[in-house]
């Protein structure tokens, strides 16, 4: 049986016509309205019998069929990455999957927390504060969903308190559980979408680090990864209503 992604649909009413992709040959799925005039299919080619013709927009094909056969990635650095944060002009929104991140994990505040103590958000990070309210205040908007495991890692329950400050600064910070994203059919990979229009895919070595960034701008791919985002957005849960269900299952 094949494993068939839904690239996109050139209709918002019946679905129809709509491209499917084959995950694990690449074979790209059309279905459609079949040209059925005889003077019209007269006209083709090589149609052989038990095929059939069919009528798509042009728009369809140009939106959501392959580009290239082997994508060249588009990786960037940090630094670079960073920029997005200041260029982009409304909305920057966050899928968080990973069971842990290793640059946590050197800071003071995930010390604290290790030890139990209550975690002194006020002061942490100043620059990347600043620079947040500064973006929220242009009218800009930062989003998150953080996928949480049952029962969660520590570095899970750090996040679940460090949306404190994330939403000070003006983030909305939302959690998901894990089997849900699981349901959902989310992929698990950490990625910024960025105006709708842009894909800012997180790339990690083994050992939690972020390494660099893969740019993605390709209508088709950036679509799926809205598709994500709403989908992951209408079940999250707003983080003081997760982190009152966790405190209460300990």
């Amino acid at each position: 049986m094949r494993r068939l992604r839904f690239n996109g649909t050139g209709s918002g009413v019946n679905g129809c016509p709509s491209i499917h992709e084959d995950l694990d040959t690449g074979d790209i799925i059309v279905h459609g309205p079949p040209l059925t005039d005889p003077d019209d299919t007269a006209q083709l080619r090589h149609l052989s019998e038990g095929e059939t013709a069919i009528v798509v927009p042009r728009e369809l094909l140009i939106d959501f069929g392959p580009k290239e056969a082997d994508r060249v990635p588009d990786i960037i650095g940090l630094d670079e990455f960073d920029k997005l944060f200041t260029s982009f002009k409304h909305t920057a929104w966050r899928l968080e999957t990973r069971r842990r991140y290793a640059s946590d994990e050197v800071s003071a505040t995930y010390a604290q927390f290790l030890r139990g103590e209550p975690v002194v958000w006020d002061g942490a990070n100043p620059e990347w504060c600043a620079e947040r309210r500064e973006q929220t205040a242009l009218g800009k908007r930062f989003e998150r969903v953080r996928v949480v495991d049952d029962p969660p890692t520590p570095g899970q329950l750090y996040l679940l308190d460090n949306a404190k400050r994330n939403s000070a600064v003006g983030e909305d910070i939302r959690n998901l559980p894990r089997a849900d994203a699981e349901r959902l059919n989310l992929p698990e990979e950490d990625f910024w979408l960025i105006d709708s229009r842009l894909v800012a895919l997180l790339r990690f070595d083994d050992a939690d680090n972020l390494i660099d960034v893969e740019l993605i701008t390709e209508p088709a791919t950036v679509n799926r990864y809205a598709q994500v985002r709403d989908a992951a957005w209408h079940y999250a849960v707003p983080y003081e209503r997760f982190a009152a269900t966790v405190t209460a299952s300990k």
